[in-house]
């Protein structure tokens, strides 16, 4: 079975062809970067208008390279929420008409959901019941997950998603966008304990806050003047480490909390190299299994994941209607 997939619910613009929800026959993904680069950070008009310009590129792209054409497509599904309101609109509107266009089933999926889903896209091994992790630009999030689409909400962030304070801290630092990636590779050459940024203590033990890390940082460098070249490496990794230490924490301590053995991590920010070492040293410790995606584009947002999880949800008999509205705020 031949599931497209489309998701736009940010600045992405992606496409895939996903064949029994696990076969990834294409996977494009188109990047604003640049065009938000110089604002240090999503402008959601300027995301549709380029999304609403490639979206029939990128979708005509994915069929191409995957050697299908479009009427052999059995069901299109597309992300309609959380994220950016008008991103969503296009992707879901353009999924719509062709949904209709081919009379094949139309399938809503949520973007959370699809980040869970990204690495049993790569892996049969992943058991239930496990914790699960979305950390991203736009979200920071702790699940306790029994299915696909049966999961509890255990914890998320109280202000800034994790990829947020990473851009933000790079702006700080004047490293340019997006941040994460910028910081990650600083850091490699700097000591992570060379600067004790706080970790925020809160009433939820899962859930997350990175405001007053941005704070603390913004103070260390107002404090210093000028920052050398020889002083970032280990501003830059200090500050990452704040955020790898509350995210790990936090995911142990769930994982331990539900008498589970398995952590699914998902989202832009596992392709962080510090995170990853970090976690899979304490769940060794630990005797727990760690899961991330090994292609970094299956981190990212992507319409793979999308196209695999709409496969799953059709064989459930899980199909959405033509009406189905976006839900920029769906958690």
């Amino acid at each position: 079975m031949l599931i497209l997939g489309i998701e736009t619910s940010c600045d992405e613009t992606s496409a895939s062809i996903v064949e029994n929800g696990g076969k990834i026959l294409s996977n494009i993904i188109t990047s604003q970067d640049e065009i938000h680069a110089p604002y240090g950070g999503i402008v959601p008009e300027l995301a549709s208008r380029k999304q609403l310009e490639s979206i029939g590129w990128v979708a005509r792209e994915a069929l191409n390279k995957a050697g299908i054409s479009l009427p052999k497509i059995d069901a299109i599904a597309v992300t309609y929420g959380p994220g950016l309101a008008g991103s969503l609109l296009i992707g879901v509107e353009f999924a719509k008409s062709l949904a209709y266009s081919l009379s094949v089933p139309f399938i809503g999926i949520n973007h959370i959901e699809a980040h869970l889903y990204a690495n049993f896209l790569e892996t049969s091994e992943i058991q239930f019941p496990y914790i699960g992790l979305i950390i991203s630009g736009g979200h920071t999030s702790l699940f306790y997950v029994e299915d696909f689409l049966k999961y509890s909400f255990l914890g998320q962030t109280r202000d800034d998603a994790c990829g947020e304070a990473f851009d933000k801290g790079a702006q700080i630092l004047k490293l340019g966008y997006p941040g994460g990636p910028i910081i990650d590779k600083i850091s490699k050459t700097g000591n992570p304990a060379a600067i004790k940024f706080p970790r925020a203590k809160l009433e939820n033990p899962f859930d997350f806050s990175f405001s007053g890390l941005k704070t603390s940082l913004l103070r260390y460098v107002e404090k210093q003047g000028k920052i050398t070249k020889k002083e970032l490496p280990d501003i830059a990794a200090s500050f990452q480490e704040a955020i790898v230490d509350a995210l790990i924490k936090k995911t142990i301590l769930a994982a331990e909390h539900k008498k589970v053995d398995t952590i699914v991590i998902g989202g832009g920010v596992a392709a962080n190299s510090r995170i990853r070492i970090k976690i899979y040293k304490e769940a060794d410790r630990k005797n727990l299994k760690v899961f991330f995606p090994k292609h970094f584009k299956l981190c990212t947002d992507n319409a793979a994941m999308v196209a695999g999880l709409g496969y799953w949800m059709l064989k459930k008999g899980k199909t959405s209607s033509l009406n189905l509205d976006i839900q920029p705020n769906v958690f």
